[in-house]
């Protein structure tokens, strides 16, 4: 009795071990699990802090490299506007031969009119000798086979007829088009010839027209300077008078360089010392004074000139009187012989002015300290001619006639070396200007299109041209506007043989090439200027791109993401970073601006958020559009923005037609606003869309905080 409860006790007390074994192993098992989740668990965290840390890395490293590229194009104005001289004097001199074109047209191109319509070849009619061809006999298939000949020979026969006819008429048109080409190319060399003569027998008229395309014409002026002068020719002392516009104290930049505070997430500028700025713009005057000089001696190979009286201007206030006035901050007389003796790559260019050549320069020119000019084009008596050239004599090409224009546009890329004609009054099949460019590489046909408007043109016009490329089978092209173009016209011409050229640069354009032309104020009325033929279909055009109200024409912005958060998507009217005022805050309790040019939109498929913006009436300070995307604390007061993703907006005209997509950053865990992007304005007037990708935990409060709205 006392064995066997031994024997149940042991088996009892290893069981007992077994079991403890197990509960062990069980609990080290557990035990190794959660380690092992805590393990992945601060992986996963490492992975998403390394993540988070590199995004906020690239997009440090973006801003300051956005700040770098600042600041390199502020110190490469400051490189061209102290080289302005030294670069001005390496540029070739102006000469008459300059302005003859060459007696050559377009070659006569037929194309596919070029080749015969090949003839149908008998053998491949012939039938194969011996037995029956799919059981119809020999004599039967050779019929239907000698009447499949006939039919294909006569159709041939006619196709080729057609073809020749064709050639006849195209070639007739050609001869037409290139007898009227040469004429107009004999008639300008005829011009200058006359010209030419007029300026050896000392010819006032010639005098002047001759030196104002010299200085037109000059490939040193950097962008921004104006081109305005009056000029008049004293025969009798072989002297050029001339008043000319040299460019206002805003020519040199305020900032001197850009860089990026991490801390504030902003780029601040710093501002150029005050005497340093100074300084430099009373050094751009005198280099502007000496470069007409030079410009104007250097042009002179027919020894019209003695010497030059020339006084610099600007269009300013006056600071007396408070109204519009020429201030003169610079005048010199400049015997020929006197300056043929500096060489004025290397001279100190006040001194040079002042002391070398006994010249006046104001002495606080960025204050309109104005000096006395000297002998001006009014004071020439007797056989004097006075001529202006600029903003006072120049044609507003709002108010030309539209062939006339047209003419122009022709002018200029003849100016620009290639051969150009204007089209014919119909049937021109959306082509205005025919325009050819003889360079072997980047060369080819281009058709170019006009349009005289004050509005901005409709993305419409720019589709159209890209299919009127497309059937001329021409190799680029280009879109002339008195007025601009707005986002949805750049971004379909992005990636397309198609050139933009809004009014401004169109301004320059003509001035750089010794052409006239500027844009007279009222540019902002309503529709454009009537006349010609091509007043109707401009009208209409415009019509297409503006709303029924008359106001400019719109863009709608259609905004998409996947994942199922719930978004408020805003947007705000800024001048920098800084919002105009809290009603050019859109959103849902303000669901537009004041002027309506921004206002929010009901989301219709495919986009689940929408806001129309009319570009051209946002407020005239305004230079920035931010668009910027919220959590719905109301609908997912717990949300985040990790579930957006695969953002994009579209861009919509106002017919509804998609211009293009803007591609967003994603959000990120932990933020519940986000700025997706923002158009800013270009010198010219034009609109681009930069990316965003700034987030903010604090959500929307915080984000309008940043900029400049005060939340109660």
């Amino acid at each position: 009795m006392s064995r066997r409860s031994q024997g149940l006790v042991g088996i009892w007390a290893e069981a007992q071990r077994q079991q403890q074994r197990r509960q062990e192993a069980e609990h080290r098992a557990q035990v190794q699990r959660q380690r092992e989740q805590e393990r992945q668990a601060r992986a996963a965290e490492r992975a998403m802090a390394r993540m988070h840390r590199e995004r906020q890395a690239a997009y440090r490293r973006q801003r300051e490299a956005d700040a770098r590229r600042r600041t390199e194009e502020l110190d490469a104005r400051v490189a061209v506007l102290t080289g302005l001289l030294a670069d001005g004097c390496r540029a070739p001199a102006f000469t008459a031969a300059a302005l003859r074109r060459p007696e050559r047209v377009e070659p006569f191109a037929p194309g596919a009119l070029a080749e015969p319509v090949a003839m149908p070849d008998p053998a491949r009619y012939q039938t194969p000798a011996g037995g029956r061809q799919f059981g119809i006999r020999r004599d039967r298939a050779q019929e239907e086979a000698r009447a499949r000949f006939e039919r294909d020979w006569y159709a041939a026969q006619a196709a080729e007829s057609r073809r020749q006819a064709q050639l006849a008429a195209y070639r007739r048109q050609y001869d037409q088009w290139a007898a009227g080409a040469l004429e107009g190319i004999r008639r300008h060399n005829a011009g200058i010839e006359e010209l030419t003569a007029g300026l050896r027998s000392g010819d006032p008229d010639a005098v002047v027209e001759y030196f104002c395309a010299a200085l037109y014409s000059g490939a040193a002026w950097p962008e921004g300077f104006p081109r305005q002068v009056g000029a008049a020719y004293d025969s009798a002392a072989r002297q050029l008078v001339l008043d000319w516009e040299l460019p206002g104290f805003a020519i040199v930049p305020e900032a001197r360089a850009v860089r990026y505070l991490p801390t504030a997430d902003e780029e601040r500028e710093t501002a150029r010392p005050a005497a340093q700025r100074r300084a430099l713009y009373r050094d751009v005057l005198a280099q502007s004074i000496l470069l007409v000089l030079r410009d104007l001696f250097a042009a002179d190979t027919h020894g019209a000139l003695d010497s030059v009286a020339l006084n610099g201007f600007v269009d300013d206030v006056d600071p007396v009187t408070g109204r519009p006035a020429k201030i003169f901050l610079a005048t010199v007389m400049a015997p020929r012989d006197a300056f043929a003796a500096y060489h004025l790559a290397q001279v100190s260019a006040v001194d040079c002015l002042t002391d070398g050549l006994r010249g006046r320069l104001s002495a606080r020119p960025d204050q309109r300290a104005a000096v006395r000019p000297g002998r001006q084009p009014g004071d020439v008596g007797g056989g004097g001619a006075v001529v202006r050239h600029g903003d006072e004599g120049e044609p507003d090409l709002h108010e030309m006639d539209p062939i006339a224009f047209e003419n122009l546009i022709a002018e200029l890329f003849r100016a620009m070396g290639m051969q150009a004609v204007t089209t014919q009054r119909s049937g021109d099949g959306g082509v205005d200007v025919d325009a050819l460019d003889p360079d072997p590489i980047r060369g080819g046909k281009i058709v170019v299109q006009v349009k005289r408007y004050r509005h901005t043109v409709p993305p419409t016009a720019v589709r159209d041209l890209y299919g009127t490329v497309q059937s001329e089978g021409a190799n680029k092209g280009v879109l002339v506007t008195t007025s601009r173009f707005g986002p949805g016209a750049h971004t379909f011409a992005n990636g397309k043989p198609l050139t933009l050229i809004a009014g401004p640069e169109l301004v320059d354009l003509l001035g750089r090439f010794g052409l006239r032309g500027r844009l007279g104020p009222g540019a902002r009325q309503a529709g454009p200027t009537a006349g010609g033929d091509r007043a109707a279909p401009e009208a209409a055009d415009r019509a297409a791109g503006d709303s029924a109200d008359g106001t400019a024409e719109h863009n709608v912005l259609g905004m998409n993401w996947s994942g199922d958060v719930a978004l408020d998507v805003c947007a705000l009217v800024c001048k920098g970073t800084t919002v105009l005022g809290d009603d050019h805050f859109v959103f849902f309790n303000n669901p537009r601006t004041p002027d309506g040019a921004v206002r929010m939109l009901p989301g219709f498929a495919p986009d689940r958020a929408a806001m129309q913006v009319r570009f051209e009436d946002l407020p005239a300070d305004a230079d920035r559009l931010v668009l910027v995307a919220a959590i719905d604390a109301e609908a997912d007061p717990d949300a985040d923005l990790a579930g957006f993703t695969d953002a994009r907006i579209r861009l919509l005209d106002a017919a509804g037609t998609e211009l293009g997509r803007l591609e967003v950053s994603d959000g990120r865990r932990g933020e519940r606003a986000l700025v997706l992007g923002s158009f800013r304005q270009r010198a010219g007037g034009d609109w681009d869309f930069v990316l965003g990708g700034k987030g903010y935990e604090g959500g929307l409060e915080a984000l309008v905080q940043d900029f400049g709205i005060e939340v109660a």
